[in-house]
């Protein structure tokens, strides 16, 4: 498991109650040449990943990429993971399980053999004594 700074679980936290688990704003006390340590960091751990911000849907902008574009920063499924949650998708029901029950018959997918007729028990040998 990943061993997170208090800030770093600070971000990854408030992330995950973000819709789409956008990490902006950081925290108020983390400004400057410390947010660009701390963010680099959590850049190249996978923690984050820097995406095209959607400024018309008022995505807050991480960094500037020109002819007003920009990029925001959101919590990966590792960032998540790193504080315990599971992602969304994650499909964690066993293989071939439904989210709802079906009227359709279970296949028949091997027969059982026919049972044996029962015969009497058979009698011991007596253990040698060695």
């Amino acid at each position: 498991m990943t061993q997170l700074s208090d800030t770093q679980a600070l971000i990854l936290s408030a992330a995950a109650q973000r819709p789409e688990h956008i990490a902006l704003p950081l925290p108020e006390s983390l400004r400057g040449g410390a947010a660009a340590k701390v963010v680099g960091a959590m850049l190249s751990n996978g923690l984050l990943q820097e995406v095209d911000a959607d400024l018309r849907k008022g995505e807050p902008m991480w960094r500037e990429t020109g002819n007003g574009h920009g990029t925001t920063l959101v919590a990966t499924d590792a960032g998540l993971a790193a504080i315990g949650i599971e992602p969304e998708d994650a499909n964690t029901a066993p293989v071939g399980a439904t989210d709802a029950p079906t009227d359709e018959p279970v296949p028949d997918t091997a027969s059982e053999p026919e049972p044996r007729p029962r015969r009497a028990p058979r009698a011991r040998a007596p253990s040698r004594p060695s």
